[in-house]
């Protein structure tokens, strides 16, 4: 297994710096802090045809549906190679045991909140159903932080626990999009991110195989190309209705990229001068800042905020996807035949299915979407925050359970 870089630690620290600091201003001078991160920066006057409302720029949709965009494309990339390219871990059949387990997860997330809620939720404010798609999603980079130190870092579970959040986080996201009654979905808008990829690709793209000149591949090799049909895609998936953080996703394919890859977030990518690659690695440093932008503008956290949403988010995160990707990885998977990826034991998917039951990230990403009224909200961001406890209990647990099998780390 090739070594992960270091950086996804350091977007852990600067998630957590963000937020920390937006706690403390939001507990200290809380008007003072809303006035500052809602603070309207400009107005938009888009044409209707474009948006239905006229938006403004403030620094909270600036961080979550601009910048944001630029870490779910490395999000995306790193998925998508996971299941596209050919890898030594999960590669063909290797890759349908996780994925099983993810969508046990996500099944397992919407329907605990879905019984809870019915069950507790007293919010005047509340819909029926609604808000389902909030305990959806994971926080990569923090459960990469908890995997390393419960896993091991030389652990091939690393790979997987990356591979179950990464994608995850994308459908918490799409399915926030799907939900959403107040904001019907203009679907032809789609059409624009479609045209986009399928363009770049055939004027670009597809001319940097070995097969095409070398005037063609120098041509097929440049940024600029994909970053203007990137910026088509992010209007087209804005102006249809879906969160805008997903717009940069439909590209990836369109992007000239390695024949091969080294594993999710692998150090060893640096080496790689291919454009999509190129492109990963230019946005790396500064999502250094993105992250810590997030963690302020959407990480505050109002310690008197509890209400019912508060262990309905908990529920959902510590119950529902837990015990979803439990039975989704070692019961659903198995009977359909089909085998865990080498490496990986009945120890590794239970600890991957707790890891995977902190949320921060992109939930508190989809509480905005997803959920009606301030209280509501406060109160589902206080249990998000709350879930991260798992990630110290299941440090204690992994040195009670019976250590699996850790293969060397390959360099």
């Amino acid at each position: 297994m090739y070594r992960v870089t270091p950086f996804l630690v350091t977007f852990a620290w600067a998630l957590l710096a963000g937020s920390a600091f937006a706690s403390l201003w939001l507990n200290l001078s809380p008007a003072g802090y809303y006035d500052a991160v809602e603070w309207r920066l400009m107005d938009l006057p888009l044409p209707v045809w474009l948006a239905t409302t006229e938006p403004s720029l403030t620094p909270v949709n600036l961080t979550s549906d601009v910048l944001m965009a630029l870490f779910l494309f490395v999000l995306g990339k790193e998925l998508w190679e996971a299941l596209v390219l050919e890898r030594l871990r999960l590669h063909g059949r290797q890759a349908l045991m996780p994925l099983t387990a993810l969508a046990g997860g996500l099944a397992g997330a919407a329907a605990m909140w879905l019984l809870l809620s019915a069950r507790f939720e007293t919010a005047e404010e509340a819909v029926p159903g609604g808000g389902w798609a909030v305990p959806l999603g994971c926080d990569v980079v923090l459960a990469y932080v908890v995997g390393r130190a419960v896993l091991g870092p030389g652990s091939p579970a690393l790979h997987v626990l990356l591979l179950v959040t990464i994608g995850a986080d994308i459908a918490g996201l799409l399915a926030v999009g799907l939900s959403r009654p107040e904001a019907p979905l203009r679907l032809l808008w789609l059409l624009v991110p479609l045209l986009a990829s399928l363009g770049v690709w055939w004027r670009f793209g597809r001319k940097a195989s070995a097969g095409a000149s070398e005037v063609e591949r120098r041509r097929a090799l440049r940024i600029w190309p994909y970053v203007l049909a990137g910026l088509a895609s992010w209007v087209g998936v804005a102006a249809a209705g879906l969160p805008p953080a997903l717009g940069l996703l439909p590209i990836i394919p369109a992007i000239p990229h390695s024949d091969r890859t080294f594993g999710l977030f692998a150090e060893a990518e640096g080496f790689l001068t291919d454009p999509l690659n190129r492109v990963a690695h230019l946005m790396i440093r500064p999502l250094v800042a993105v992250l810590f932008l997030y963690g302020l503008t959407h990480g505050g956290i109002d310690l008197a905020a509890w209400a019912p949403t508060t262990p309905i988010t908990l529920g959902a995160l510590w119950l529902g996807k837990p015990l979803g990707i439990v039975l989704g990885g070692l019961v659903l998977a198995p009977a359909l035949g089909l085998p865990r990826p080498k490496g990986i034991t009945r120890r590794d998917v239970v600890l991957i299915a707790g890891i995977s039951g902190m949320g921060f990230s992109v939930p508190v990403l989809a509480i905005d979407h997803a959920l009606p009224g301030g209280a509501m909200q406060s109160a589902a961001r206080l249990g998000l925050a709350l879930s991260l406890a798992a990630g110290p209990a299941l440090i204690v647990l992994a040195r009670l359970l019976p250590p699996g099998r850790k293969p060397r780390d390959r360099r």
